[in-house]
């Protein structure tokens, strides 16, 4: 609730859209597939194989797997590594709506934004979508359908041209109902988690990415100096060329740091002097681990952007990308 992660990413990811639809819709729209699908197909194989050996059969909607319009099926065994691949639909949805999306946003920017939230308003109070695929992306769309949306507004230039104190008024109505229903749902979600509870989500994320990007328009943020930083612009650099890599290995190095730390407890000098039961060390192994993965798969990234594979952007050039996926897959076949 203190920084609504995935309303910011939409958010961004809405913007650098509308910034891409400047160009034909169709050459867009495969751009960013070519981006996506080969980093989800290296990595699924993986995952795939690994629920294989798990006793798992597949039926025809393992065609979800190669396009992710739906939730890919699974078993239980591995829902903690395939339960994130919900972001990645939605994403995929967005992309192929926003053609759509946009011309019917520069018809009346405001309204339709304001408008927005009303799916997931319906969806919650008026009409409850059916237990499955479509209506988990059904719900998913709505909740974050204004946020996408923000993006393009930030784009286009329509938040500088909005009174600060309507968007603040409505923002912090937003963010207030946001919470209130959130807070009164724990009894229902077991936590104060957003993503257990979309109405919260959509509400708080709505308000909060506002400010945030009314913020930065009407206080004329710039954070392009940072670049000046060469350290700090190398790691946003890698960040961006991995974004997918990171993601899509982020929970299986999670997954892996549980085992991990339990051999750490038959040393004694690590049981002594590391704090094993810690969330926090738990997470600092996480990050090394997602470190690992992408220098071990993130060349796939570079390939489906059509560059040469290097091991890290701005980096040595990958000398071997077949050792690098043999490598790769052993780890992550493994580890789960």
């Amino acid at each position: 609730m203190v920084l609504p992660s995935m309303g910011i990413m939409f958010a961004l990811a809405g913007t650098l859209m509308a910034r891409s639809l400047e160009r034909p819709a169709l050459t867009v729209i495969r751009g960013r597939l070519r981006r996506l699908l080969p980093p989800f197909w290296f990595w699924g194989v993986f995952v795939v194989m690994a629920m294989l050996i798990h006793d798992w059969m597949p039926g025809r909607q393992i065609v979800y797997w190669i396009v992710p319009l739906g939730d890919p099926p699974g078993n239980a065994w591995g829902e903690q590594a395939w339960e994130i691949l919900w972001y990645l639909r939605t994403y995929l949805w967005f992309v192929l709506l926003s053609p759509l999306l946009l011309k019917v946003f520069r018809l009346a920017p405001v309204p339709v934004l304001l408008l927005s939230l009303s799916p997931i308003l319906v969806l919650h109070f008026a009409w409850e979508p059916p237990n499955n695929r479509f209506g988990s992306a059904l719900t998913d769309l709505a909740t974050f359908l204004f946020c996408w949306l923000l993006g393009f507004a930030h784009r286009d230039g329509v938040l500088q041209r909005l009174k600060p104190f309507a968007v603040v008024a409505l923002s912090l109505a937003a963010i207030g109902y946001g919470g209130w229903y959130a807070f009164t749902r724990q009894a229902e979600t077991g936590s104060y988690d957003l993503d257990d509870i979309p109405l919260a989500q959509a509400c708080w994320s709505a308000g909060y990415v506002t400010l945030l990007m009314y913020a930065k328009e009407f206080c004329g943020i710039d954070f392009a100096r940072l670049t000046r930083f060469r350290r700090l612009d190398r790691v946003v650099t890698v960040f961006n060329a991995r974004a997918v890599t990171i993601y899509l290995w982020h929970e299986i190095a999670l997954i892996l740091a549980v085992p991990l730390i339990d051999r750490f407890w038959d040393v004694p000098a690590f049981e002594r002097y590391l704090p094993l039961e810690s969330q926090w060390f738990m997470f600092g192994i996480g990050w090394i681990l997602i470190a690992v993965f992408v220098l071990l798969c993130g060349w796939v990234e570079d390939v489906a952007a059509e560059k040469k594979p290097r091991l890290l952007p701005g980096g040595r050039a990958a000398t071997s990308g077949g050792r690098a996926a043999t490598s790769g897959g052993r780890t992550a076949t493994m580890g789960p």
